[in-house]
């Protein structure tokens, strides 16, 4: 009887043990959560160790650096982040509608925000990180060319007037999204309040996309 009961114990401890992928996600949530207090800098790796409940060997075991787990972590916010805008748009047609901007804009914005350190520290470590310049390059070239998709098919059933080239539009939106709320993230001065950031950037984009420009001077 003491075996069988013995046994079981066994067995629920080796079940109960977290599996790599928990680990893994134990550093993330870690990091994410000491990001909230300092940089990334600041942070050692027997922290992030310790915090996942693993020895400083273990944690390579999962991650090479602490940097590593920085890309992990920006892939992460950046993949929900994406998500979250493809659903709030109900997909990528290449259809430009005056909500579905402001809700596109509104997700993004929501998703980064709840996720404020792992946003600002991913800028911060953009200039220098390869890894972390190629995720957010591919987002932000998607977003791209599925705006400059959006404008063109506005401009080509005469919805939307034909200014400046669709892509160059595209971009510039895309980057005003970016540069925008990271200063609002950041608590910048100048910035355009939280409250009223998402309805400002919307209001910019459908006016760019449907406005005519102004009249040449004689």
């Amino acid at each position: 009887m003491t075996t069988v009961s013995q046994s079981r114990r066994a067995r629920a401890r080796r079940t109960s043990r977290p599996s790599g992928d928990e680990r893994e996600q134990a550093i993330l949530a870690t990091l994410e959560r000491l990001l909230q207090e300092r940089p990334l800098a600041d942070i050692s790796v027997d922290e992030l160790a310790k915090g996942a409940g693993l020895s400083r060997p273990a944690f390579y075991f999962y991650f090479p650096s602490k940097d590593a787990v920085l890309v992990a972590l920006v892939e992460q916010v950046i993949n929900e982040a994406d998500r979250n805008a493809d659903e709030a748009m109900g997909g990528t047609d290449p259809a430009v509608e005056p909500h579905g901007v402001w809700q596109a804009i509104n997700a993004l914005f929501r998703t980064f925000g709840a996720h404020r350190a792992v946003t600002l520290a991913g800028a911060a470590a953009r200039p220098n990180n390869a890894d972390i310049q190629e995720l957010w390059s591919r987002f932000m070239q998607k977003w791209i060319d599925h705006t400059a998709a959006s404008i063109q098919a506005e401009r080509d059933r005469g919805a939307a007037p034909d200014t400046i080239p669709a892509a160059d539009l595209a971009v510039s939106l895309n980057l005003m999204n970016e540069r925008t709320m990271l200063a609002a993230f950041a608590a910048e001065q100048p910035a355009v309040s939280t409250e009223r950031l998402v309805d400002t950037l919307a209001h910019i984009w459908v006016t760019s996309i449907y406005g005519e420009p102004p009249a040449a001077r004689p």
